[in-house]
């Protein structure tokens, strides 16, 4: 028999089923919220993983069309390789859940959510978030849980716990938090410029509320939780460390890290390395944990130097920003470039512009969502690092810097009424020393003004970080963190906004949270230093987006026009439109609201294109002077063409002032003429004329 667990949870049923399925796995949760259902499920293996300093973790979420009963698409209509939504949203349960694992475990461990239906007033997501830490405290792997997650949105200045899909779509906020039953341990959020004090308010609300799951979460583990299993501990022996300071003192290793280039350093820490490679030649035992305790070893040093000494690697104050430099129209011909460098960190931004026909379409297990209108996509090359290392395509991290330099910009971006286009924005990595993504929403903004894009305001990012010691108090925040700071601290705290206020945070931490004071200092400093770099050297670079699109930029149309006469527009098998873009060299797209959008490089053209698709939609009226085309003649008279499906007609006497003997004395097949309707008559043929005196009056 199973055991099935309930608690009320922001006006939904939560409910846990335990021991319905999966009994072989370490650990499974079946997780019911309204009618979405996800499996959680912990494995592990029984001996560590050989030759590695890591803990070989992955979290999986598996995203099925059956969920929301429909075919996957394509050809072969079966799930493949995971969306972005899948893959962020895996990265979003790994990071509160890493930090509780033993820093020693090297056993292989999976934890794998599939969600199996989707109410889309229930989110799958956070239903994956709470099942993976539930299955993980109940499992035999060892842990130190479990967590909580809240989703926490803001309509019309009102927090809203766990906000449907349809509240989501207009909400102010996208807040997750992840909370142990101590502290914060985890923050995701994007905004439209909410401010520091709302945004701390929110994250506590959702604190409130996991402290409150983690309960219920209790109840069930002192029921159903499983001994924790032993392991054999990867950490280095405390008397290699005493040996390795015998050869390398303290205050060698000191020399070695401070500096400001990080190629010197990693040099510095090779000589460090090869004297010590030297002195245990001999002791094969020691060889083999050498790398990982020099890294232990270097990581004491520089923990030690900052929340001691204050001293940081490169020489800065606790709160100082690195070196910053700022230019825009490096590449020629591309829509907008920017580069943005902040020490040894340098991010190249190029923007392209593209009619919202090239809008990515979307497949996801949303209803609400169906297509992204901007897309930023980062990359993070071998050589940005000194590397030789191909690139076979973005990766888990390259995603989720993207997405979230993408979330950060969004709420900035012009509408598609007041800017109808599709905008993508690649960032590319030139130099790497820590804070990429920040370097790379500073870019884009950059670029982005380049192109002529008409955001509301510029946004910047900075990173914080942190090194604690052995009490709550005992702690130090760090302005700009640079590669060094964020390996071997505690916290990878980013935030990026305007002058009015925040627009997403993702906040990494390797211990097991943040107080209260933490994060609101951290916010602050956060505020302080997105002004420092907006007003300074990007303000400097370009103050406003520019007024004129890049020569080389699609120009676009937008007319509206009745949704009845859509298929006019289009005419039979697309053949007027298909004319139209022949002639023009226009394109043209329709939605099915009757929005037009006529794109291409000439504006001429566009504008000819808009005038033709006026003609076809609008309707004519006698004593209407226009323009067309002599497309047949006849003995009495010439067909003239006034859109690409109507057709009037000039009698012969009507086509000068004078007697005319015949048709091809003034007009040929082909001559653009202009006319004026004098007569729709009763069947609905349209009489024109040409005379000189009839044009006046």
């Amino acid at each position: 028999m199973y055991k099935s667990y309930s608690m009320e949870l922001a006006g939904r049923t939560l409910t846990v089923d335990i021991g319905r399925v999966c009994a072989q796995a370490n650990g499974a949760a079946l997780m019911h919220y309204g009618d979405t259902t996800v499996l959680s499920t912990c494995t592990a293996s029984a001996a560590p993983r050989d030759g590695i300093d890591f803990f070989p973790l992955q979290i999986e979420y598996e995203e099925k069309m059956y969920a929301v009963g429909k075919f996957p698409g394509g050809f072969k209509k079966r799930e493949g390789r995971a969306g972005d939504n899948a893959i962020l949203t895996s990265r979003v349960i790994d990071r509160p859940m890493r930090p509780l694992f033993p820093k020693d475990f090297r056993n292989d461990c999976l934890v794998d959510n599939l969600v199996m239906s989707v109410d889309q007033d229930c989110s799958p997501e956070l239903l994956a978030m709470l099942g993976s830490s539930l299955a993980t405290a109940i499992s035999d792997v060892p842990w130190d849980g479990p967590c909580a997650s809240t989703q926490v949105g803001m309509i019309d200045g009102e927090l809203i716990i766990n906000p449907t899909n349809a509240e989501k779509a207009v909400s102010d906020l996208a807040l997750t938090v992840a909370s142990t039953r101590d502290k914060v341990i985890m923050i995701e959020a994007g905004a439209n410029c909410i401010s520091d004090e709302k945004m701390i308010e929110a994250i506590y609300k959702a604190d409130e509320v996991n402290k409150q799951i983690i309960g219920f979460f209790d109840s069930i583990i002192a029921e159903c939780g499983k001994q924790k299993m032993e392991y054999v501990s990867a950490a280095v022996p405390e008397e290699l460390f005493e040996r390795i300071k015998s050869i390398v003192p303290p205050e060698e290793m000191e020399t070695a890290v401070f500096t400001d280039d990080k190629q010197q350093r990693d040099a510095n820490i090779a000589e460090v390395t090869k004297k010590l490679e030297e002195a245990f030649a001999e002791d094969e035992e020691a060889l083999a944990i050498l790398p990982d305790a020099v890294y232990q070893y270097e990581k004491k040093t520089v923990r030690k130097m900052i929340l001691k000494d204050h001293k940081r690697p490169d020489g800065r104050k606790i709160d100082e920003i690195r070196p910053l430099e700022a230019e825009v129209d490096l590449i020629p011909r591309v829509h907008g470039s920017a580069m943005f460098k902040r020490g040894q960190t340098q991010i190249l931004d190029i923007v392209t512009l593209a009619p919202l026909s090239e809008v990515q379409k979307v497949e996801e297990l949303n209803e609400f969502i169906t297509e992204k209108r901007y897309l930023h996509q980062y990359n993070f090359p071998g050589y940005s690092v000194g590397e030789a290392k191909a690139s076979r395509g973005p990766g888990r991290r390259e995603i989720g810097h993207g997405a979230l330099a993408e979330r950060a910009l969004l709420p900035v971006l012009p509408s598609v009424e007041d800017f109808p286009y599709a905008i993508r924005a690649v960032s590319e990595t030139m130099e790497s020393n820590g804070s990429t993504s920040m370097g790379s929403t500073c870019a884009s903004c950059l670029s982005l003004m380049a192109a002529g894009v008409p955001i509301k305001e510029p946004v910047a990012g900075i990173s914080c970080g942190l090194v604690t010691g052995d009490t709550d108090d005992d702690y130090l925040v760090l302005t700009d963190i640079q590669g060094l700071e964020d390996f071997f601290g505690d916290m990878d705290f980013k935030v990026t906004g305007t002058h009015e206020g925040i627009t997403a945070i993702q906040m990494d931490i390797k211990i097991h949270g943040l107080t209260k004071e933490i994060v609101t200092e951290a916010i602050k400093r956060a505020h302080e230093a997105r002004l420092f770099i907006m007003d300074g050297v990007m303000k400097d670079a370009i103050a406003e987006p520019r007024k004129e699109l890049s020569p080389y930029a699609p120009k676009i149309i937008t007319i509206q026009i009745d949704p009845e006469k859509i298929g006019d527009v289009i005419g039979k098998q697309g053949k007027t439109i298909n004319g139209i873009i022949d002639e023009t060299g226009a394109k043209i797209d329709i939605d099915d609201n009757g929005m037009v959008s006529i794109s291409g490089i000439d504006l001429a053209a566009l504008e000819k294109a808009k005038k033709i698709i006026e003609s076809i939609v609008n309707d004519i009226e006698p004593g209407q002077i226009l323009t067309g085309k002599v497309v047949r003649i006849m003995n009495f008279g010439a067909f003239v063409q006034l859109s690409p499906n109507k057709d009037g007609m000039v009698h012969i006497s009507k086509l000068a002032d004078g007697r005319v003997e015949k048709v091809e004395d003034v007009v040929n097949i082909g001559d653009e003429v202009t006319v004026k309707v004098q007569e729709i008559d009763k069947m609905g043929r349209i009489n024109l004329t040409m005379r000189p005196q009839d044009l006046k009056d």
